[in-house]
């Protein structure tokens, strides 16, 4: 593959609007791999936590991110994520990461040091990149690119519902407060702030089913490029 900007599916929206389920099940589909950039943060944030790191403190929070090994490795299931070689994919969904994970993605030396690596994940290209500036940001040049959406409701149910399922106790008014609080502070930041690229197709998922989504996904690629 001479351009591997033609085999990258970029996959952009909000928190709870299905990117994680969507993308995962699409590479599997497509037999690509599936390149989850949330977790990326979300294990950053983790161990920002972990270790005690004032996440008020830029400076410490790059270095953070230039010493730490992620890795994201493929299972059955999408992907195990590991934080210098300890599993925590269950942990990174908790809700006080969740809570966290702002303080994490704003920050200029964090952002330079994962968009680096998950260009290196792209370099050979075959891959389904979802997250929040893949297509404004870190891959521009994908030949195609999705910005998937849903109600606030719908998105915050969906989040209840995945976080009821691990045990989490938590009410589903809480989840939607959170959900709308996440939305002001990522579509507002100065850094990479949650948009739809210009030539990004967007797909409104409230009332479709994860199958209608990834087959929607599918045909748009398909239709725009060689697969």
């Amino acid at each position: 593959m001479d351009d591997p900007n033609l085999t990258i599916i970029a996959i952009d929206g909000p928190a709870g609007a299905g990117k994680s389920t969507v993308a995962r099940l699409l590479a599997r589909r497509l037999s690509y791999l599936y390149l989850d950039t949330g977790a990326m943060y979300r294990a950053l944030t983790w161990q920002a936590l972990r270790d005690e790191v004032d996440l008020e403190d830029e400076d410490a929070l790059a270095e953070l991110a230039r010493c730490t090994r992620l890795e994201l490795v493929p299972d059955a299931d999408g992907i195990r994520v590991f934080a210098n070689g300890r599993e925590i994919t269950d942990e990174i969904r908790s809700p006080e990461v969740t809570s966290k994970v702002s303080y994490i993605d704003k920050v200029p030396g964090v952002r330079d040091a994962m968009v680096r690596l998950q260009r290196e994940f792209g370099r050979e290209g075959r891959i389904v990149a979802e997250g929040r500036d893949m297509g404004t940001v870190v891959f521009p040049d994908a030949a195609c690119k999705v910005y998937l959406d849903a109600s606030v409701d719908e998105r915050a149910r969906r989040r209840w519902s995945d976080l009821r399922g691990k045990g989490v106790d938590t009410r589903l008014e809480g989840v939607k407060r959170d959900i709308v609080a996440r939305d002001a502070k990522t579509m507002q930041r100065e850094i990479a702030p949650l948009r739809q690229a210009e030539d990004a197709v967007r797909l409104d998922t409230t009332d479709l089913s994860v199958d209608e989504v990834v087959e929607e996904i599918r045909r748009i690629a398909e239709s725009g490029q060689e697969m």
